[in-house]
Parts: structure tokens; sequence; C-alpha cells
């Protein structure tokens, strides 16, 4: 059974690949360009600093850094320092960045599938079940779990807005609906 379910995940995720291969050809891009990209537009402003882009990728920090000059000379990007401690620097997409990645996205692949199998077993639908896979996976691969920050241990709601205890910060609802490096499960 292990193998099996194994065999799934890595087909699943090899023919997404391979959908986000042709895309990027298309486009003129590597795919690592656009996984960079597609990473930027979904992580909070604790997790859009270089080594968190190579920790979440999975990548060196050599690649990652190549991938930033590029995609920065290619004003897809900037990078910007952090206004309190100047040693860190934050990137964010610029809207070329922003436009490639909507044409980069190989949504078709994916959003087909979901039709079918709504249509086909409406009643097996549930997004919970590969948040249990992905979180096993991280915690065997003792992984930090770059979650969405809203299911954070450490997020919290007031009556003012969104918290973050560890931070000691306020929240936007914009970061409170993107990855955080710092994501603890609950």
């Amino acid at each position: 059974m292990e193998k099996n379910i194994y065999e799934l995940i890595e087909r699943m995720a090899a023919l997404i690949r391979s959908e986000e291969r042709k895309k990027c050809t298309e486009l003129g891009i590597q795919t690592v360009h656009f996984q960079v990209l597609d990473y930027l537009s979904r992580c909070n402003k604790y997790s859009d600093a270089p080594a968190s882009v190579a920790l979440y990728l999975g990548m060196t920090r050599g690649t990652v850094s190549q991938s930033l000059m590029i995609l920065e000379k290619k004003g897809m990007i900037k990078k910007a320092a952090d206004s309190a401690d100047k040693r860190k620097v934050h990137v964010s997409l610029l809207p070329v960045g922003i436009d490639m990645l909507e044409k980069a996205k190989p949504t078709t692949l994916f959003t087909d599938a979901t039709v079918d199998l709504e249509r086909s077993y409406p009643e097996l639908i549930n997004e919970e079940v590969f948040v249990m896979a992905l979180t096993a996976l991280q915690k065997a691969n003792r992984s930090q779990s770059f979650g969405m920050c809203a299911t954070c241990k450490n997020f919290t709601r007031t009556e003012r807005g969104f918290y973050c205890q560890l931070t000691k910060e306020v929240l936007t609802q914009s970061d409170s609906e993107k990855i955080c490096q710092e994501h603890q499960v609950l």
C-alpha cells in the first residue's frame, strides 16, 4: 500500500510538472523561474527572502540566487532591503512577473481533473486529505511546514484583526492568506 501511495503522488506531481514545462517552453522561460514567481506570489512578508525561496523549493541558494538575478534583469521581480534590518532582503513581484506567472500557470490540467472528480465523486472531494498527506511528508522529511498563515498555531484573530503571536506583529488579511515560513502546525 505504501509504495502505491508514493507512486500515485509521484505521478500526479510529474503530470503537473510536465504541464508547467510545456507552458514555460511556450513562453520562453525556465521552469525554475516559474516556480520562483509562483512561490513569491503566494508567500507573506516573513517568507519573501531568497533563503526562504530556496528552502521552500528545495533548491540550493546558488540556483535561487541565479534565478533571482535573471528575473530581476527581466523586470519581473524587485529586491528591497528590509526597513528595520538592512542585511535582510525582500523579493517581490513586479507587474511583468505577475503577468508572466498568469500566462505560465498550468491551470487547464488541474481544473479539468478537479471538475471531473467533483462530477464523478462529489462526496470524496476534500482538500483535507491532501493537507494531511503533505503534513506527513513534511514531518517525515523534517522540513518546515510552510503552511498558510491562518492555519498556524501562532495565528490569532482579535477584535482589531489578525495577529502573529510568534513575531508579535499585526497581520493583514493578505498576510493571513499567504504561505509563511514560520508556520507551525496546530
